[in-house]
């Protein structure tokens, strides 16, 4: 992990390209000016955590503590120890080992996080859930062994009957369960983490960020140059053209989609992304969707919950919930845009 400080000299462009995480398939830019001598101090942080990387600037008006790198490790490792599915001692691992009806006291980022997947899950009426890893596991997406067969109708039938987020309770910071169900909130916990990262700058008094952790991104204030932070989204495909260019500032932006993560047989093509209520590989032309949040890790559960239900139904929801919502669609051999009515805020 590094820690870079430096003072901009004359004017110049500098661009920052952002890649997303193993389920986001829009590449995100980050340009922005670096601006003149007499700007502030551009502090840039660096390193690997989550099973991914980040990337942190700060437009310091004046210096940071001298520990900030140590605390923001120290941040992640914490968010990382609580929900990571690898590590055997993390309380989301003690979680799925625990038998039913017992129950686990957890720490309250563990809770946060649950209470935001049990909103996004009940909204979106079961597209999101994170008790879905068996039927990832099924169609050969999971962390083991990949393989490219299709399970039978009655081996999808008995992994069904293995998940179910309502068999998950949370009474207080006390998690238990129902039914013998495993939890994976990585589809929420690097978003968590973003916001997590973003309350600490704020709390130190620097209001002026970018915090990207796997692609998924929070920001506040202004850029080095005094402007919003400005971001282009690119078209998932391999020598991808910018498709829009959104100015934000005090938001957080996570996509989700399903461009890379599949495999055809028979010419039939099957997604990672698996519907919780038919068990199967969805079926739509939704190729990726970003979502814009004051938060990001409810941004980084709708864009999953999104990528499930597909662009229509998607759009009907983020209007009545008033949800941003920007959207690629396969069409004729080509990516087709389409937005929640909120997005075209947005649009520089």
């Amino acid at each position: 992990m590094t820690l870079e400080a430096r003072r901009p000299k004359g004017i110049g462009l500098g661009q920052t390209r952002l890649f997303a995480s193993w389920r986001s398939v829009i590449l995100l830019v980050i340009l922005s000016l670096l601006g003149c001598s007499n700007k502030p101090e551009v502090l840039k942080i660096s390193g690997s955590k989550m099973g991914t990387t980040y990337q942190i600037t700060i437009i310091a008006d004046q210096l940071p503590p001298e520990d900030l790198e140590q605390q923001i490790e120290e941040l992640l490792s914490k968010v990382d120890n609580s929900m990571s599915t690898y590590k055997e001692n993390s309380e989301i691992s003690q979680y799925n080992r625990l038998p039913v009806g017992k129950a686990l006291t957890i720490s309250q980022e563990f809770a946060e996080v649950v209470k935001i997947s049990q909103h996004v899950w009940q909204l979106s009426n079961g597209a999101f859930d994170p008790t879905i890893g068996p039927l990832v596991d099924l169609w050969g997406f999971g962390p083991g062994e990949r393989h490219d067969s299709i399970p039978t109708s009655k081996a999808i039938a008995q992994t069904k009957a293995q998940i179910g987020f309502d068999s998950v309770v949370l009474e207080e910071n006390n998690l238990s369960k129902t039914k013998p169900v495993a939890l994976d909130l990585s589809a929420v916990a690097k978003g968590y983490a973003v916001d997590r990262v973003a309350d600490l700058l704020e709390m130190l008094a620097l209001p002026d960020y970018l915090v990207e952790i796997g692609g998924e991104i929070r920001v506040s204030g202004f850029n080095a140059d005094g402007i919003a932070w400005r971001i282009a989204m690119e078209q998932p495909q391999l020598f991808a053209e910018v498709d829009q260019v959104i100015s934000i500032t005090d938001i957080a932006v996570a996509t989700s989609g399903d461009y890379r993560n599949y495999f055809e047989r028979d010419g039939v093509r099957y997604s990672h992304t698996i519907d919780p209520k038919t068990g199967m590989p969805i079926d739509h032309n939704l190729a990726s969707v970003t979502v814009l949040s004051e938060s990001c890790a409810v941004a980084d559960a709708w864009a999953t919950a999104f990528s499930v239900m597909g662009a229509d139904k998607s759009l009907e929801l983020a209007e009545q919930l008033d949800l941003t919502a920007y959207m690629l669609v396969r069409e004729d051999g080509a990516f087709v845009s389409k937005n929640s009515s909120s997005f075209n805020f947005f649009v520089d």
